[in-house]
């Protein structure tokens, strides 16, 4: 089966090393979308990028990385991600984020039990 419809991308760019209460931020973000039940969150860690700072982190063959940059994306409806958002101003104290409008298609087997 196939669910159509507008839908908003949330963006947070942080660094791996970012933390929030010992926790990396990435992971309580992913943690509090699921306890939200937005539709679904992916982490990705970029393998080098710079951000307010403006100093460049990198990852380099032999050395150990230094706050990588990582992208958490959720797609969602849009009251849904709107509604998220005073949880990722506590959260994220350094970072960007940005909201995107887009199409959402979800493909998902016809006895899946949960679908938004």
């Amino acid at each position: 089966m196939r669910v159509a419809g507008k839908a908003l991308r949330l963006s947070i760019f942080v660094g791996d090393g970012d933390t929030w209460r010992r926790e990396p931020v990435w992971r309580e973000i992913v943690r509090r979308a699921h306890a939200a039940s937005l539709a679904g969150a992916s982490v990705f860690r970029g393998m080098e990028g710079y951000g307010t700072t403006y100093r460049i982190h990198s990852r380099r063959f032999f050395a150990p990385s230094k706050d990588l940059p990582v992208a958490i994306i959720i797609v969602d409806a849009e009251d849904s991600i709107r509604g998220f958002l005073p949880q990722i101003d506590e959260i994220v104290t350094n970072g960007l984020v940005t909201l995107e409008p887009v199409e959402m298609l979800i493909h998902y087997a016809a006895d899946i039990d949960r679908v938004p």
